[in-house]
């Protein structure tokens, strides 16, 4: 009996320190796994993150291949590779801008409010044929190439996109060979301000685009814009700043060529070209903001058109 209690309390202790050991491991083994898996959790999220971003990028970059090979395919079709070939790009804007310039140079006085004539008819009729070229070619722009949307990744955006592309470029390049020989030949000078004269070349372009995303929209869903479209064009000359400037209008008319977002790119064009002896007149606030509208309802139509498209 004495032997007994005599070793009950050391077996009884030895017991509490085991147990207590064996709780202390069970939590460390539980904090252990609680934080392996929330490091799993992080990385996981971190390795879905890279994944989503990975597949936009290469969403990009197939979309891009896409446009590209439609603008080959365009000028190839458009002309061919006989002849000038492709060169016709950027020779039929050339041969638009070039005409006009003479003509008008010939049988106008040299100066008109104290600007030189030619440089504001280049100025003024480069980003008219931009807008025009824009919108000519963007008339059944789907209907015409509607069999190439069985191939999965061709879409209409796509479709528009490489035609507005291909004009834009195509008139910048016509433009700036036209100014070079103007300004070789003395009937023009440098730029004054190359930023303000980019950003309206940057802004009628946009605003080029949307209106061939509208244009091509419209003309899927009904064949009346296409046979509104040619009086349109010609009718809103006066409207596009291609031949006079803001500030030679009375005062209380100017508003209504500010409302047109290529009167304020071509005044912004001619501010960089003149600078501030030609007294431009323009908000760039309006302009960014018109702009951005017009594309926003150019691409939800055309994503949405797809519906309206009979392939012929």
């Amino acid at each position: 009996m004495i032997f007994s209690k005599f070793l009950a309390k050391p077996v009884c202790g030895v017991w509490a320190e085991l147990w207590k050991a064996r709780q202390h491991l069970k939590i460390l083994v539980s904090n252990r796994f609680d934080k392996h898996k929330t490091q799993n959790t992080l990385v996981g999220v971190v390795f879905v993150k890279k994944n989503k971003e990975n597949s936009l990028m290469k969403l990009f970059f197939v979309q891009s291949k896409v446009i590209f090979a439609l603008m080959l395919r365009e000028l190839h079709t458009r002309f061919g590779r006989e002849n000038l070939g492709f060169l016709w790009f950027i020779g039929e804007p050339i041969l638009f801008c070039a005409g006009v310039s003479i003509v008008w140079t010939a049988i106008r006085p040299p100066y008109e409010y104290g600007l030189p004539m030619t440089a504001i008819v280049i100025t003024g009729y480069v980003p008219l044929t931009m807008w025009r070229h824009c919108i000519s070619r963007a008339i059944s722009a789907f209907r015409s190439n509607g069999s190439l949307m069985f191939h999965r990744q061709v879409t209409p955006l796509d479709i528009i996109i490489n035609r507005m592309i291909l004009e834009v470029v195509g008139t910048i390049i016509a433009g700036l060979i036209v100014c070079v020989f103007a300004i070789f030949l003395g009937y023009m000078k440098s730029p004054v301000d190359y930023k303000i004269l980019y950003l309206g070349i940057f802004f009628q372009s946009v605003f080029s685009i949307s209106c061939g995303l509208l244009v091509a929209s419209l003309s899927e869903m009904s064949d009346l814009m296409e046979k509104v479209l040619g009086i349109f064009s010609y009718l809103s000359i006066p409207l596009s700043g291609a031949f006079t400037m803001v500030d030679w209008a009375s005062p209380k008319y100017r508003w209504i060529l500010l409302s047109s977002p290529s009167v304020e790119s071509v005044e912004m064009i001619r501010a960089g070209q003149f600078g501030p002896t030609s007294h431009p007149h323009y908000n760039i606030l309006f302009t960014i903001w018109i702009n951005i509208v017009l594309l926003i309802i150019g691409i939800s139509l055309t994503i949405r058109i797809k519906k309206y498209i009979s392939i012929e």
